[in-house]
């Protein structure tokens, strides 16, 4: 098990250390849960109040706050808890899943394909024809790449996820359990006889340190591609649709969905379980809140709420309103 002392975890957040405690600390806890051999950290003054009945021996506190260490507990005083506590997570995280071979027999690997080195393939996996994979990836057992798809180095694929042809991943990218990248976008025209499927003979391109959560979906483009830029993050349930278009650093939150062609600007929060319609377009820096319908485009930088979503404090307004009518 790891253990540091609070000095050496002092000396990696490179904090303020108020008090002393002669524990090794063992890991992170949440403050209620804490047991003697364990850090916390509280970065909001609601839960100051609950230092005093932890059992944790540490905590990490932001520098605003005013808390202080208690008999054999420290407390490490930083700028931002929430980034330090990241720090701590990553010193205590377990090591990934091991690999008794790098290449299990079992895989399948097209005598085309281009396998960098140092790379790992697990168990049943596919790599199809003229599949380039990068240095450094991962791919645990039961993962499909189609044909002439082009990964980066050290992309780790996790189980279940499945890359369709033509398909070009970046580097550092992290792709969770079971999900879909480049499957048809959904088009249908209604015809005589029924609904005619429209091909979608696009691609999709994602950039580096993209991170999608398990079961989520982006859909390969009609024509030209479905684009998912550097450093966004996809929660879990999460459908992108074709020709959709994400700038730089974009969020996602669980369940959120964008219809088809809409176009995203760097740094954008899609909040969960949120809707966009087909062809909006939202501005860099702008926050869509939780469960809001997005019908029309989003000037950069604004905040909007609801169903249809619009100005955050213009809904706000309403609801109070509403309110006032419902006790009238």
């Amino acid at each position: 098990m790891k253990s540091f002392t609070i000095k050496e975890i002092n000396t990696l957040l490179n904090g303020e250390l108020i008090g002393d405690t002669t524990q090794k600390i063992t890991g992170p806890e949440h403050i209620e849960k804490a047991s003697t051999d364990q850090i916390t950290f509280i970065g909001n003054k609601k839960y100051v109040h609950l230092w005093g009945t932890s059992n944790a021996c540490a905590a990490i506190i932001s520098e605003n706050l005013n808390v202080e260490p208690l008999e054999n507990r420290a407390i490490i005083k930083v700028k931002n808890a929430d980034l330090a506590m990241a720090k701590v997570l990553e010193i205590f995280n377990p090591s990934l899943p091991q690999f008794d071979v790098d290449l299990h027999p079992t895989a399948v690997i097209h005598e085309t394909a281009k396998i960098g080195a140092n790379c790992k393939i697990g168990a049943n996996c596919y790599v199809g024809k003229d599949v380039e994979i990068g240095d450094g990836v991962i791919l645990y057992p039961n993962v499909a790449i189609f044909d002439a798809t082009i990964i980066g180095n050290r992309t780790l694929v996790w189980s279940g996820t499945v890359i369709r042809e033509r398909t070009e991943i970046g580097s550092d990218c992290i792709f969770h359990s079971n999900v879909s990248i480049g499957a048809d976008g959904f088009g249908y025209r209604p015809d005589s006889s029924g609904l005619v499927k429209i091909p979608h003979i696009g691609n999709v391109i994602i950039g580096n340190n993209v991170e999608i959560g398990a079961n989520s979906s982006v859909d390969r483009a009609k024509f030209s591609s479905t684009i998912i830029g550097d450093g966004c993050k996809i929660d879990n349930l999460v459908q992108i649709a074709h020709n959709c278009i994400l700038g730089r650093s974009c969020i996602m939150a669980g369940s959120s969905g964008l219809a088809g062609s809409v176009t995203l600007g760097d740094g954008v929060v899609i909040g969960g379980a949120s809707s966009i319609k087909d062809h909006v377009t939202i501005g860099s820096g702008a926050v869509v809140g939780g469960g809001s319908g997005v019908m029309s485009d989003v000037p950069a930088g604004k905040t909007v709420v609801g169903y249809p979503a619009t100005d955050a404090r213009d809904m706000f307004r309403q609801w109070v309103a509403l309110k006032k009518l419902g006790k009238g």
